[in-house]
């Protein structure tokens, strides 16, 4: 049962926002469509109410910077980034993060189901009835695999190198970060990619992390602020930096099912590297102060 209620707006308005948004699916569906010169297009008339050709011609820096050709995203310098998968979605990410800036974007009755028909293109999967908010970043997006009724806040980053889950009914709440890729502490360009799993019903709440390969189970809780970088068994209720379960909802044996996410059994996805100068699985590089040496000692009046 959801909290929330229904809110109306003007009839004309809604006809409108219908069309375009028919007319949008329509044209993403049809195989010959270029998607960029479509982008490009949508971006022109939501940011500055022209055509893209008319804005070229006297304005042609903001005309170029709307043609994701002409830019770049930080996940195209990784070698983990797959060129030929990235270049399907690339325009429309660029169209998903220009039209966050106009209101557009910000107008949830129509950047909510704008992004739906976006995320069809762009995840791996994605289930029925996702509500996405403004000023969400991914970093490849066709590693995205979401279920139903999933839902995403605002200013929210999905690193989804190495892919992300979010099973049914899963809330991510703002400013939260899930990370998918982890480096060596010793040498960055050594990238280990790990699957990190969200799992049914599972709440993720505001600035919190979830660190590449933890697996949150379902019903599960990561606090405010905190830190994982392990897993929350079914129901369990994880705080702190690093975070811990320190409680258990109260729910019924059984709740979960037996086909959902359980940390404790659930089958994971083999780690693997990002670069093949470290092709090997990355060793413990760390130590307690106090293990393999002493501490220097203070010397008074050492500056």
């Amino acid at each position: 049962m959801t909290w929330l209620k229904p809110v109306d707006i003007a009839g004309d308005a809604q006809a409108v926002y219908s069309t375009f948004l028919n007319d949008l699916d329509a044209r993403l569906s049809d195989p010959e469509c270029d998607r960029y010169s479509l982008a490009r297009e949508v971006l022109a008339q939501a940011t500055y109410g022209r055509s893209h050709a008319d804005l070229l011609s006297d304005a042609p820096i903001a005309a170029l910077n709307l043609d994701a050709r002409n830019v770049t995203f930080e996940a195209e310098y990784y070698l983990s980034t797959d060129t030929e998968k990235f270049g399907q979605v690339k325009p429309l990410l660029w169209l998903w993060k220009g039209l966050d800036l106009t209101p557009v974007g910000q107008n949830p009755v129509l950047g909510i189901p704008l992004r739906r028909i976006l995320a069809e293109r762009i995840f791996r999967r994605v289930g029925r009835d996702f509500k996405c908010w403004q000023n969400v970043e991914f970093s490849v997006g066709y590693n995205m695999e979401v279920g139903n009724d999933v839902v995403v806040h605002r200013h929210v980053l999905l690193d989804d190198t190495g892919g992300i889950e979010l099973h049914d009914n899963a809330s991510i709440s703002d400013y939260v970060n899930i990370y998918s890729h982890t480096h060596s502490v010793l040498d960055g360009p050594d990238v280990t990619l790990r699957r990190t799993v969200i799992g049914r019903g599972a709440r993720i709440t505001y600035h919190s992390t979830v660190l590449a390969g933890s697996v949150v189970s379902d019903d599960a809780l990561l606090a405010t602020h905190a830190l994982l970088r392990g897993d929350i068994e079914p129901h369990g209720i994880a705080m702190g930096l690093p975070a811990r379960t320190t409680r258990l909802k109260l729910r019924e044996p059984g709740t979960s099912g037996s086909a959902g996410v359980d940390a404790r059994s659930y089958p994971r996805t083999p780690d693997r590297k990002a670069n093949p100068q470290f092709p090997d699985p990355t060793p413990n590089q760390t130590r307690k102060p106090d293990e393999g040496q002493p501490a220097p000692k203070l010397i008074v009046g050492e500056r």
